[in-house]
């Protein structure tokens, strides 16, 4: 049986190896007998990935940033900013809070710099960093804001503990991910079911969780926080709504599944006939007859005052 090696572990001849390979992007840490995985992101750094984390951020707007606010004069990190999907969200509706955006991606954190140029937006400044070494001091910020992040760390509950660290007492984080197991459609069809499968094995295999919206309750309770309070942002579509169908059944989750169809294939998660009949089929639920159901979870959290 063929090995290979990623940085200083021995990976066998599996689908788990053929995925890291293909992915070209995942980089590995010994710990203990084990290994975690870091720097893994399933749906790969391009162009059309870009493209589909602005429809997404477009599309859920008012959904999930509608109760997002900060005091003029907070200073806010948000990590894992990515492109700016979300950072330009951000800087709008908290136009007198200050921003400092990290990531650990230099080409993204430019194309984000560029976006905020683009919006004639001051009160942001950008920082190339990893979430498990962040170069601040326990205690620097009001705020911390995580929007689909999470979904990718091996680590979650140790990052959670990193950025409360960050915070000042009384200051909050905030935590958005999403829940694939919480997709439901009409026209029913087992061969999407099974595509959507692909991307939550993609994401497990390679140390991340599709599934984590769920478990953002307890995670921020163990990270210490006070006050927990998770609320479901449901993603509803029919034939009422052809905006949203356009800008998240197509455009958002419906290319994020399909981004995947190389790594699934090679992972032989499936073929490329399953596959792409399954992908075909999520793009069915967005005629006029189809539904569409998802569900964000948006988790709030304060750090307590010391005893």
């Amino acid at each position: 049986m063929a090995n290979m090696m990623v940085g200083r572990l021995e990976v066998q001849d599996t689908p788990l190896r053929d995925a890291i390979w293909f992915r070209r992007c995942v980089s590995f840490e010994l710990a203990g007998d084990r290994y975690t995985v870091s720097k893994a992101y399933v749906h790969g750094y391009h162009p059309r990935e870009n493209e589909r984390l602005r429809d997404q951020a477009g599309a859920l707007v008012e959904l999930l940033h509608a109760d997002t606010a900060y005091p003029p004069g907070s200073v806010v990190l948000e990590v894992g900013c990515g492109v700016g999907a979300q950072t330009v969200t951000l800087a709008v509706q908290s136009p007198e809070a200050h921003f400092l955006s990290v990531d650990i991606s230099a080409d993204s954190l430019a194309e984000a710099e560029q976006r905020i140029r683009a919006a004639g937006l001051t009160n942001v400044r950008f920082h190339q960093a990893d979430i498990f070494a962040l170069p601040f001091a326990e205690e620097s910020f009001d705020h911390v804001f995580v929007c689909f992040v999470l979904e990718h760390l091996s680590r979650p509950a140790e990052a959670l503990e990193i950025f409360t660290r960050l915070l000042k007492p009384a200051g909050t984080l905030t935590v958005i991910e999403g829940d694939h197991g919480s997709t439901s459609f009409f026209p029913e069809s087992d061969a999407a079911s099974r595509a959507i499968q692909c991307l939550v094995t993609l994401q497990r295999m390679v140390g991340g969780n599709a599934l984590i919206g769920r478990q953002l309750y307890p995670l921020l309770v163990e990270a210490g926080l006070e006050a927990v309070k998770v609320s479901p942002r449901m993603v509803y579509v029919d034939a009422s709504r052809p905006d949203l169908a356009n800008a998240f059944i197509k455009k958002t989750f419906t290319a994020m599944v399909a981004g995947v169809r190389a790594s699934a294939i090679l992972a032989g998660l499936t073929d490329s006939d399953t596959f792409d009949a399954g992908v075909r089929d999520l793009y069915r639920t967005a005629e006029s007859d189809g539904v569409f159901c998802y569900t964000f979870f948006k988790g709030v959290g304060i750090k307590g005052r010391p005893a």
